[in-house]
Order: C-alpha cells, then sequence, then structure tokens
C-alpha cells in the first residue's frame, strides 16, 4: 500500500525528479549487468534468456556450451542477451562468462518459478528461472522481448487435476513478447491454447503456416489464431500489443527448423513411452520434465538432445531478429506524426515548440543496510539514468508527434556523449556542448528503505543557460506556438523569455521543477506574461508567499482541505495566467482557468480578456504495485502529454486523460519516459481502459 501511495503521488510529480525504476527500489534483489543496462540506456535491443535450460533442462557440459552458443546468436544478429537467473538470492539480468559457468555447475540450483522467487530470494538460494520468472525480471528491466525453447502448458489430464504451468498466467499479466517452439508435446496443446485465449494472450505462429509447432515438432495438429511471416510483422504485433497497454503477453510459436523435425516422430513415440513411465514411478510436478527429457534422449540416443540444441539456436535467431526490429520500429514511432497531426498538414510555424530547460545524468546509489556509516564504504549498488525536466519534456512530446526544439548546456564529455545518443529521436540542436564544462549531474545517496541519506548536485552548467545564449533563437521561440521552461534556467533568462512572449504574444508553459525554484518568473512582473503552469500545491504555495499574497501557516493534508487550499491559491494568479494545472499527488489533478461549455478552456489564448473562472478535478489514476516499475518522469510525462493535446485542439477531458495515460505508462517502464509512448498509446479513444471517472465541477469566485 505504501509504494502504491509513493506511485500515486509521483505519477503527478513530488519535489525529486530522478530516475528511480523498480530495479533500482529492490536493486538488493535485482541486478542488471553492465552491457544489458548501457542497451537499455541507448534503447538498443536486448534479448532475455532463461536459465532453467541450464540447471535442469541439459546436463552439464552440454548446458553450459549451449547457453553461451545462444548468446553468441544474439549478439551476432545485433542485440544484446540477458540470461536471467537468481545466484545466492538476487536476480541477475545478464550473466558474466564466471556466473554462467556457476549456475551450469551448480548441482544444488533450484527451479524457480513465479511462486518460488520469495522463498529464494529469503534464503539467499541459487536456480535457474523458468519462463514465468524471466518474464517478470524482464519486464522489471524494461526488456520487452524473451527467447525460450518451448513454454509449459496445461499438462495431460489438466480438467481433472488443475496442473497448469505458471507460464499460461503470466503470460497472461505480464506484456512481453515471448518467442518459443510453441508447447512442449508432453503437454495437451488444445487446452493450453484455450487457456491462453482466456489469458487474452495473442498467439501467432512465425513463418509461411499457421500450424502450431509442438517443441519437436513444426505440426501440433492444432492451428494459431495468427501468424506472422518475418521479424518486422512480428515486430509490429509486438509494438501494438504494448502501445494498447493490454498487460497481457504475446506468443511468438517458432517451428523448428526442417532439417531437425525429420527425426520428430522418433522423438515422438520416445516421448509417449517416457510419460507412460514416469506416471507409473509416480513422478510428479516439476520433476516431470526433465525427467521425460533424460529419457527421451537416452533413448533416442542423443537426437533429441540435438534437436533441443537446434531449436534453441533457432529461436534466438528469430527472436533476436523480432527485437532488432522492434527497436528499430519504436525509434520510428516515437518521431511519427512528425508531417501530419489528425490527418491536418502541420506548417513550420505550426509545429513549432520550444522546450528550455535542464538536462541531468541522474546517479542513485541505494544501500542494502537501513543506516549507511559515512567515512567508510557500504554495500550498495548504482543506477544510471537521463533526466532533467526539459528533456523529459521535450522527450515525451517528441514522442507523441510534435516537434519540440529543446534548448539547453551540457558539457563537452563522457555524460554529454551518452546524452545525445539516447535522444538522437529529439531535436536537440539547440543544445550547446560547452568545453572546460561538466555535464549536469545528481547523485543522491539514500538507505534500504528509500530514504534520503545525502544528495550532491553539480548543477552549475544550468547557469549557461543564459540570456545572451537563448537570444540566439529568438526567432523560433517568437514563432512558436508555445514555449515552455522549466526552473533549472536563471532568473535573468526566464524575464527575457517572459519579455518576448509578451512582445511577440506567445503562450509561456512554467514548469516549476522544485519549491525553491517555483518563485523565479514570481520575483517581478515577468510572471505575467505566463499562459500556463504545473505547480504542486507545494510550489503553488511559494508562488504566494513570493508575491507577498497571503498563505497558509501549514499546507493542508486531508483531501477537502487540499483541494481547497489549491483553488484558493490558484486564483490570484489566475488574474493573469491562462490556465493552471495542479498537481496534487494521490489526490488528482485540478486544472484552473476560463469556464467554456461547462469545463475549463485549455486551449492557447489570443488575448487576455476578462474571464468567469471555474475549476475541473479529476481523481488520480489507479496504479498498483504490480503494474508500477518506476515512479520518476510521470510528472515530465503527464505535462507533456497535456501540452501535446493542448496543441492537437483536443478538449479538456481528452487532454488530461492523455496526460494521466502517459504517466501510467512511464510508471510502467523501466525508463522515466517509456519508449513505447507514442500518440496512439495515449488516445482515450483507442485505449481500453475502465471508465474514466466524471471530473468534479467548481466555480472560482
Amino acid at each position: 500500500m505504501r509504494l502504491l501511495k509513493r506511485a500515486s503521488a509521483l505519477i503527478l510529480r513530488s519535489g525529486i525528479r530522478t530516475y528511480q525504476s523498480r530495479l533500482s527500489q529492490n536493486d538488493g534483489l535485482f541486478r542488471v549487468h553492465t552491457p544489458v543496462s548501457q542497451a537499455l540506456a541507448e534503447n538498443k535491443p536486448v534479448v532475455a534468456l532463461e536459465s532453467t535450460i541450464i540447471t535442469h533442462g541439459m546436463p552439464y557440459p552440454h548446458n553450459l556450451r549451449t547457453a553461451k552458443e545462444v548468446e553468441a546468436i544474439v549478439r551476432a544478429e545485433g542485440a544484446t542477451p540477458a540470461t536471467v537467473g537468481v545466484i545466492d538470492g538476487e536476480v541477475h539480468i545478464g550473466l558474466s562468462s564466471e556466473e554462467l559457468d556457476h549456475l551450469a555447475r551448480c548441482e544444488s540450483s533450484l527451479k524457480v518459478s513465479r511462486r518460488d522467487l520469495p522463498y529464494v530470494i529469503s534464503k539467499g538460494l541459487s536456480g535457474g528461472t523458468t519462463v514465468s520468472a524471466t518474464m517478470i525480471a524482464a519486464h522489471q528491466a524494461g526488456i520487452p522481448v524473451f527467447v525460450t525453447g518451448g513454454i509449459g502448458g496445461v499438462h495431460r489430464d489438466g480438467e481433472n487435476s488443475l496442473d497448469i504451468s505458471a507460464d499460461l498466467t503470466e503470460l497472461g499479466r505480464t506484456p512481453i513478447a515471448v518467442v518459443s517452439a510453441g508447447v512442449k508435446s508432453i503437454l495437451d496443446i488444445g487446452r493450453t491454447l484455450e487457456f491462453l485465449e482466456t489469458q487474452g494472450v495473442c498467439v501467432a505462429t512465425y513463418g509461411a503456416s499457421k500450424n502450431f509447432p509442438a517443441f519437436f515438432s513444426p505440426q501440433s495438429g492444432f492451428i494459431s489464431p495468427y501468424q506472422v511471416w518475418d521479424p518486422e510483422e512480428a515486430a509490429k504485433l509486438i509494438l501494438s500489443t504494448l502501445s494498447l497497454g493490454l498487460q497481457s503477453g504475446v506468443l511468438i510459436a517458432v517451428p523448428i527448423p526442417e532439417e531437425h523435425a525429420a527425426a520428430g516422430q522418433q522423438i515422438e513415440e520416445a516421448i509417449q513411452t517416457a510419460v507412460t513411465e514416469a506416471s507409473v514411478r509416480g513422478i510428479r510436478g516439476r520433476d516431470v520434465t526433465p525427467f521425460i527429457l533424460q529419457k527421451v534422449n537416452e533413448m533416442t540416443k542423443g537426437k533429441s538432445l540435438q534437436a533441443n540444441i537446434a531449436l534453441i539456436h533457432n529461436n534466438a535467431k528469430v527472436g533476436s531478429q523480432i527485437a532488432c526490429a522492434l527497436s528499430k520500429q519504436t525509434s520510428e514511432r516515437q518521431t511519427e506524426g512528425g508531417t501530419h497531426r489528425y490527418g491536418k498538414p502541420l506548417s513550420d510555424s505550426e509545429s513549432d515548440i520550444v522546450v528550455i530547460g535542464g538536462i541531468n545524468v541522474d546517479f542513485i546509489a541505494k544501500g542494502k543496510t537501513e543506516s549507511l556509516i559515512f567515512g567508510q564504504t557500504n554495500p550498495g549498488s548504482v543506477c544510471q539514468s537521463f533526466g532533467g525536466v526539459g528533456r523529459n519534456i521535450a522527450d515525451s512530446l517528441s514522442r507523441l508527434g510534435c516537434r519540440p526544439l529543446l534548448i539547453s548546456a551540457t558539457g563537452a564529455d563522457s555524460h554529454s556523449d551518452a546524452v545525445f545518443n539516447y535522444c538522437k529521436h529529439m531535436n536537440t540542436s539547440g543544445v550547446a556542448r560547452l568545453e572546460e564544462q561538466s555535464t549536469a549531474t545528481y547523485c543522491v545517496v539514500i538507505t534500504e528503505s528509500g530514504e534520503m541519506s545525502l544528495g550532491l548536485g553539480d548543477m552549475d552548467i544550468h547557469g549557461q543557460i543564459t540570456e545572451q545564449f537563448v537570444s540566439r533563437f529568438e526567432k523560433q521561440i517568437s514563432s512558436a506556438t508555445l514555449v515552455c521552461l522549466d526552473g533549472n534556467i536563471p532568473v535573468t533568462t526566464i524575464n527575457y523569455i517572459c519579455s518576448v512572449a509578451a512582445k511577440h504574444n506567445i503562450n509561456i508553459w512554467y514548469e516549476p521543477t522544485d519549491s525553491e525554484k517555483a518563485c523565479k518568473p514570481f520575483l517581478s512582473d515577468a510572471w505575467k506574461s505566463l499562459s500556463y503552469s504545473s505547480p504542486n500545491l507545494a510550489e503553488l504555495f511559494t508562488m504566494n508567499k513570493t508575491l507577498g499574497l497571503p498563505t497558509p501557516e501549514v499546507l493542508p493534508s486531508a483531501p477537502d482541505q487540499v483541494l481547497s487550499a489549491a483553488v484558493t491559491l490558484s486564483r490570484p494568479l489566475l488574474e493573469h495566467l491562462h490556465c493552471l494545472v495542479v498537481t496534487l499527488g494521490a489526490n488528482g489533478v485540478l486544472v484552473c482557468g476560463e469556464h467554456e461549455a461547462g469545463s475549463v478552456n485549455l486551449q492557447p489564448r489570443k488575448q487576455k480578456r476578462r474571464r468567469q473562472l471555474c475549476a475541473l478535478h479529476f481523481p488520480a489514476v489507479t496504479v498498483t504495485a504490480e503494474e508500477t516499475v518506476n515512479v520518476s518522469g510521470a510528472g515530465d510525462s503527464l505535462a507533456g502529454a497535456l501540452i501535446a493535446g493542448i496543441l492537437q485542439q483536443r478538449d479538456t477531458d481528452s487532454c488530461v486523460r492523455m496526460g494521466l495515460l502517459a504517466a501510467r505508462l512511464s510508471l510502467m517502464s523501466s525508463h522515466p519516459i517509456a519508449p513505447t509512448l507514442t500518440s496512439h498509446s495515449v488516445d482515450p479513444n483507442k485505449v481500453q481502459t475502465p471508465s474514466w471517472p466524471k471530473p468534479s465541477f467548481m466555480w472560482i469566485d
């Protein structure tokens, strides 16, 4: 419940703006191998691989050799392998050669499924992850494609025993694409496909046939609902699933290569014999599959092992090609819509949005103990991400079909290289790379429970976003549809931009960043040139206090009092601001502004005028602890999607819902701004969601 409240609050932006995924919250449990984390940070293709094939699927040294061969195939296709396993109570996402060898040799390794993860972790044990556990880990890390041999299913006589693999239920609740050779032939394939349909899992056979494969055989006697011909078509299917936010997976069934399928009949006969023997000997549950595979290997004199290795190699090749195609399509989708907006061509003047603000490289260092001892080395881990409020909002807008120009500054250092590589989909032509300057970095040290112990920031470069530098872009600013500022830039720069806006009647959106920086435009009359702002209650309090207006001694916490205070503090600012979007954490969003047809008019104003004021209160979206992967960047996603909706001339309800959907995607992604964020994925008319609660309307005197 605590995590749920925290996520709900941060979806609407709290004061700290650092990357903190579920991995960083639980990094005593999850450990991401450096090559994997680097690939994910750069939006490069990554393929997750399971490890029960290492610990339980093959004897040593075949298991180790196969694991290394599979990883080599993934690399050869242009992706990064991320073999998942549990070592000494930690879930490793990506394994070193030494760790692979350890799992391959370990005779005490457990077979770890979803139900086993808590026990294995609590006892500090080691094991190979099944399909379900690997899916959980991959989803935590933000890896959308997972390759395995074959998935589990409904066991024969499952209608009586209810022996159904956790792989199937995991596919129904975790948005991962699983590439496999279908379902193991020792199972009830017909009932397995029926169960997958019930779970809402999209199943497609890869290649020229719709025949659903049965592991060692390209045909099971059953037909897949769908078919994908090649990696590009498979990637489109996966991308559509992720964009819809359905929270269920995709199963891509890849038939075994023809040259190895010839032995299928002999292997199938051996399987039937082994199944019968397992039943006679009373072998049950998780022990059945290893027994049958070993028995079949003996009976076929190694042919089944050769076929097993061949299909795994083939799956790795196909899955890696799909992952690469998905990565490419995701990048292309992020920039789609740049030339058209709902069928209407965009002119340069219409499409120009300027975002002026900070770029940060964030480091979160989390200890493994409740208290940290200063003056010595403490056990822990460090997570890196790319942030900065201005960068995040420009990223969000870029993924939603807008073409924002980001004006900012970085150093000419390795951090800057990483930032530019990550932001290839954005227009960063307005970002200065300054010699003898350091890219802004922020490091926070937190305890095991998440309490902040120490924070250090090198933000001096934000002071280089000067009036003189920004004035080089006065032409773009003066012709922009909207200019967005964050509170990281100097007061003199804010004043200059506000003067340009007043001269050219430009709408400015001010993102306060935090309660200390919220005051900057309000130190002079510059604030009167602002059109929009998106403060939280503490930042709204600072704005009023800076203007010398009455403010409460203590900010309220009861929901009714919070809403009342937000309306009261918004009222004086609306004498000049067109609209305020007040984020209230778990209490939702309050939109205040000009009344129009029973709602708040969010559309950019052409001139100031007397108007009747009102407010709409939107409840916070529901976010479960299981859905929450990343609790940072959601607020910036909200602001970016709101701005995109406004510029697309959407109604107020749709704009706010776009913002909430974008924030939801951010929470469910390992990235602050979700790579799956697109115009389609936040379109309230296209995304399947529970019915939206009606916002509360109130007049403002």
